[in-house]
């Protein structure tokens, strides 16, 4: 019996988009992530549990779970008798996640259940792959950093798809999900086909800058030049009251703010655990919309996923 655990990963980061990725945990070790544990059987079956387990397709070849196990049966060439429970602790369309969160830990798990047949190089495109085929389009912003931990850039050439980048230890992430879904293809649509050559080159700065910046440890240069001029422009409408919402955050100490991958989830970062306790309070009772919503705050989790035993 192999158990995996994927943890939450916030996409874009504000300055990298489809570019960037950073893996988190909360604090208090509250898992943010899903957990998937895969048993030998007599044939494949798949059981669903955990908070959000209510929000998966009833139709079992409709489930991502389902998706990785017969993707990854065609490559070896065999199908694998297994059975798999997947703890669905994370929230669908809420923009931490949640289906990278569900791929690497099911394919990680019955590739550990099958001794490695498969490399980390083509666990990874794999994993793009499956979630190109949930998101309308490849990208590794969320499942490499679920994957490796840390902060992730995505090159994707000459067979490199990700690489580590140094972060700031001293931040704190919060994030906060108001308790509502945004699909990922959804906030992805209402981008712009093409942009203007100013915007081009400007966005071109700002990622050059951050990744220097990141580098040569000058932080307050990194989230200066942590600005999202390709996507937030056009997402604002998605998410009610935002900019009064990240008038109020800045107020509160927070040093960058923006949102995680496609939303509704909302990102802060902060240097002090009084701005962040502050800030969290503030979401807690302004962000969320239902009992479903949360609001967590968490360190970079650089171990990715990995096996944590029964």
């Amino acid at each position: 019996m192999i158990k995996i655990y994927a943890p939450a990963s916030i996409g874009n980061i504000n300055v990298g988009f489809d570019t960037l990725g950073v893996a988190i945990s909360p604090k208090d070790g509250k898992k943010l992530g899903d957990c998937v544990i895969v048993k030998k059987n007599h044939t494949f079956s798949l059981t669903n549990i955990g908070k959000f387990a209510f929000q998966l397709p009833k139709n079992i070849q409709e489930n991502i779970i389902w998706k990785c196990w017969n993707h990854f049966c065609t490559i070896i060439g065999k199908k694998i008798p297994i059975s798999i429970l997947l703890e669905k602790n994370m929230p669908i369309g809420s923009g931490l996640g949640s289906s990278a969160c569900s791929i690497v830990a099911t394919l990680v798990a019955i590739n550990e259940f099958c001794k490695k047949p498969l490399n980390k190089q083509q666990l990874l495109k794999l994993m793009g792959k499956i979630e190109g085929e949930i998101s309308g389009e490849i990208h590794y912003d969320n499942v490499a950093p679920c994957y490796y931990g840390g902060l992730q850039l995505i090159i994707n050439e000459n067979n490199i798809i990700s690489q580590s980048i140094p972060f700031f230890k001293n931040w704190i992430w919060i994030v906060a999900w108001p308790g509502i879904k945004i699909s990922t293809s959804q906030a992805r649509s209402i981008l712009p086909l093409q942009y203007n050559k100013k915007i081009c080159i400007e966005h071109s700065k700002l990622l050059a800058g951050f990744i220097h910046a990141s580098y040569t440890k000058q932080e307050k240069l990194a989230y200066t030049l942590m600005k999202d001029i390709l996507a937030e422009p056009y997402r604002i409408p998605l998410i009610q009251n935002f900019t009064n919402i990240k008038k109020n955050i800045l107020d509160l100490g927070a040093i960058n703010f923006g949102i995680s991958g496609s939303g509704p989830t909302i990102f802060v970062i902060c240097e002090n655990e009084t701005s962040a306790n502050k800030i969290s309070i503030w979401l807690s009772k302004h962000y969320l919309k239902n009992k479903h919503g949360f609001v967590h705050i968490c360190n970079v989790d650089t171990k990715g996923t990995r096996n944590i035993g029964v």
